[in-house]
């Protein structure tokens, strides 16, 4: 008898979006998963950690039944509780909460722990339909999204699948060999077929920059700085499509005459590179029509993410490379899908007037900045899904001092014991995404994907969509939602949007929403309000905190840069086998990483009297954390890497890497500075 194998679609929070062929051994068992052969993106393709995922879903730490906090909070001290207990208490705090301060000390908070349309994003219904706390979702693409959008006006772009009939790609600030496998199937079609070069641009040697053909590490936070220089020589060298630039964009001489002084000397000064190599490469990418950017998250978690995000995405309309298939750029679609999301989100039910609380401002909003309550009564009540703040969040130390307020109640609802569910005084046992229904956005490529129920659900684990409909119901929420399951809010939300139905989209797998070709490289017109591609952006329409934003090119100079007190810069990019703290609990992946680790260059390493292997401290005025040294020849001079996202009881002092990140607001709409931190290094000593 053959395997069975069950079409689903991966939930979490990363570019490929891969519809999947599950094996399935019993009603309760998974085997293996694949990447669907059929699907032209994945192409058969999936990551090592998914295709794992049965240690996952069979992990016997995955929490079982309701629980109810006995200890102090963060203690992990907990009671057995069952469902309708739990749930009750639940409304009655949240009940107490509008009582006492009105509805908007009730704040549903919500991550990327699953993209669901219905399980992700469900619980904004619960939160409109009683006029709680809404929320600005920051905390991973915001900068990148705001640069985007002020030179492009939309989050679309060229087909990923482009990439191979392209011969030149150029992966800027991403690392698709350890985060998204499958672009690197399509980047090794150009390769093999049309001999195309990759280029990879980033801060450290990522596995990405060791299989290039041309790896480029910079110091963090000069990207836009190379990005400007580049432009400088494409025009000074006739490498630009004036034609284009006249009839697709709002280039003229005050741009031009903005990067006559950004010269490749200039930025060699910023960037570390040689004035050599800033120049060969740039005379590669505009001698090459068909030039590929592929754009990561990556350089723009930054305090100038933004402004280096926008520079960049005026290359390829410097060169004219959208006119070609093969050409152009691609960061996320985001503005592709068409979906009539009225019903499954409760926008219907938005009033304007209810504040709006940054994601990624956690820490602050719950220790009472008033700034980032936006000038509104503490936060009393939360519930929280697909979100492990204790860890993720930056400032992780102002987080846990706000999850540790006795005057806050905090349910998390969860798969495991994380630090964040440690705080709680509910913690709910959550269902995995092979055990509910919903539909997935590919946002790193055009299809939309079904994810139907492969599994019984484990022990009393339920679905977020189940207990958004519980805790609304009991609360008193009037409207049919309510009491519809996912699959009828899905099918409802298919239909609605001209989308057919989720018994035909289950049955397939995916649709794929790609656009035509002269609409995804904007050839008839860019969608901006002027049909243009912007060189000069209106930064105040992006975002509150534009203030220093110029409407030009620009590297901005605003990122924490090194000082005598705090020499080295921190990046704290993802491990290959974690996605931000999910996987961490699985014996693959934590065999694979071993232990969190501070990657130091040797020259610093010698200077410090740091050897493979020792204790090293690495702090600043926000904490400090001590980790075990790895001497690499991997990023340049003052530059420190910690790859993670570990949790923090698995550094010495159970303090995280997070503790070190700043969580002011990043210009011009917020989001988290995760890769733009000046920190001290010091030798440690073992305790």
């Amino acid at each position: 008898m053959g395997k069975e194998f069950w079409k689903s679609a991966c939930p979490h929070d990363c570019p490929s979006g891969c519809a999947l062929e599950v094996e399935r051994l019993s009603s309760s068992r998974i085997g293996r998963i694949r990447g669907a052969a059929a699907n032209d993106y994945t192409d058969g393709v999936v990551c090592a950690k998914v295709a794992r995922y049965a240690e996952r879903v069979h992990h016997p730490d995955r929490l079982k039944r309701p629980l109810q906090r006995i200890g102090e909070k963060g203690s992990g001290e907990f009671r057995p509780i069952s469902w309708d207990a739990a749930l009750d208490e639940i409304a009655g705090a949240f009940a107490k909460a509008t009582e006492q301060y009105g509805p908007e000390a009730v704040w549903p908070y919500h991550s990327g722990g699953t993209m669901g349309v219905v399980q992700r994003y469900g619980i904004e219904r619960l939160r409109h339909a009683f006029g709680y706390s809404r929320q600005h979702s920051t905390i991973c693409m915001t900068p990148a999204e705001s640069g985007w959008r002020a030179g492009v006006g939309k989050l679309t772009g060229a087909d990923p699948r482009e990439m191979a009939q392209s011969d030149l790609i150029v992966v800027w600030g991403g690392n698709p060999v350890s985060t998204q496998v499958n672009a690197m199937t399509h980047i090794a079609k150009a390769r093999k077929q049309r001999q195309a070069k990759l280029a990879v641009i980033d801060v450290y040697r990522t596995p990405t920059v060791e299989a290039a053909d041309i790896g480029l590490v910079l110091r963090p936070g000069t990207d836009g700085a190379l990005a400007l220089a580049m432009m400088h020589v494409l025009l000074a060298e006739g490498l630009a499509d004036r034609d284009y630039l006249t009839q697709y964009t709002d280039f003229d001489a005050d741009v031009e005459a903005h990067l006559a002084d950004k010269t490749p000397d200039w930025a060699a000064q910023l960037t570390g590179l040689s004035v050599d190599e800033i120049v060969e490469f740039a005379r590669l990418y505009g001698r090459t029509p068909k030039s590929f950017l592929r754009l990561g998250f990556g350089f723009t978690r930054s305090r100038n993410g933004a402004s280096a995000m926008h520079a960049v995405s005026c290359l390829p309309a410097i060169t004219g490379a959208w006119r070609y298939a093969g050409g152009g750029a691609f960061f996320i679609n985001w503005d592709i899908w068409s979906l009539d999301l009225a019903l499954a989100h409760g926008l219907d039910w938005v009033n304007p007037a209810t504040r709006i609380l940054d994601q990624s401002r956690i820490g602050p909003v719950l220790c009472g900045e008033p700034a980032a309550l936006a000038g509104g009564p503490p936060v009393t009540a939360m519930l929280m899904q697909n979100a492990n703040s204790a860890n993720v969040a930056p400032d992780s130390g102002v987080v846990a001092r706000g999850l540790s307020r006795s005057d806050l109640f905090l349910c998390v609802h969860e798969q495991f014991m994380t630090a964040t569910a440690r705080y709680a005084d509910i913690v709910l046992p959550a269902a995995m995404f092979l055990e509910y229904d919903d539909i997935y956005y590919g946002f790193g490529q055009t299809h939309l994907s079904a994810g139907p129920r492969v599994l019984d659900r484990y022990e009393e684990c339920r679905s977020n969509h189940e207990v958004v409909c519980q805790l609304g119901r009991r609360l008193g929420a009037n409207h049919p939602s309510f009491e519809m399951t996912a699959v009828e809010l899905l099918d409802a939300t298919l239909r609605a949007s001209g989308k057919g139905t989720w018994e035909d989209l289950a049955r397939r797998g995916w649709m794929d929403c790609a656009q035509e070709f002269e609409e995804s490289h904007f050839l008839k017109g860019f969608p901006t309000p002027d049909g243009r591609f912007h060189f000069k952006p209106d930064w105040a329409a992006i975002g509150p905190y534009h203030a220093g934003m110029v409407a030009l090119p620009q590297h901005c100079e605003n990122f924490e840069r090194p000082t005598a007190a705090f020499p080295f810069r921190l990046v704290v990019p993802p491990a290959r086998t974690f996605l931000n703290t999910t996987f961490t609990e699985t014996s693959s992946s934590v065999a694979r990483e071993g232990q969190p680790r501070a990657l130091v260059n040797p020259a610093d390493a010698d200077r410090l009297g740091i050897v493979e292997g020792s204790l090293v401290q690495v702090g600043n005025d926000r904490g400090q954390i001590r980790v075990r040294a790895r001497i690499e020849q991997t990023a340049r001079t003052g530059v420190v890497i910690v790859e993670g996202n570990w949790p923090s009881n698995a550094f010495l002092d159970g303090v995280g890497v997070n503790v070190l990140i700043g969580s002011d607001a990043v210009p011009p709409n917020g989001g988290a500075a995760f890769h733009d931190t000046a920190v001290w290094v010091r030798s440690a000593q073992e305790r």
